[in-house]
């Protein structure tokens, strides 16, 4: 991008306030859920795995982003990206795997 250590800086904490930014909203779904309905459960653990794993693929894709210049092999990259934290996202959730990663 730029070889301007200030600007990267600068550019670095935007991107990690908007990561944290809509990491946050993701979170607030399940618990303004769990203030209406019994159905959505969540405990404490949950909701530190879930910011964790948003964190972690969020900052994945930001990575990219920064890495990759072209347009196709970015868009790849971040579409394998996303499906593997839905599927990570989904197993965690029902255990569509059945795998010990379910907690079933």
């Amino acid at each position: 991008m730029t070889n301007n250590p200030y600007i990267t800086l600068a550019m670095t904490q935007k991107n990690t306030a908007i990561i944290l930014t809509i990491v946050g909203i993701i979170l607030l779904i399940p618990f303004i859920a769990m203030q209406f309905t019994q159905e959505v459960n969540w405990g404490i653990m949950d909701f530190v795995v879930g910011a964790s794993i948003l964190l972690i693929f969020g900052f994945a894709i930001d990575y990219t982003r920064h890495c990759l210049r072209r347009s196709k092999s970015l868009k790849l990259m971040i579409a394998g990206i996303l499906i593997v934290l839905l599927i990570l996202w989904a197993e965690l959730a029902v255990g569509i795997f059945g795998s010990p990663l379910s907690g079933n």
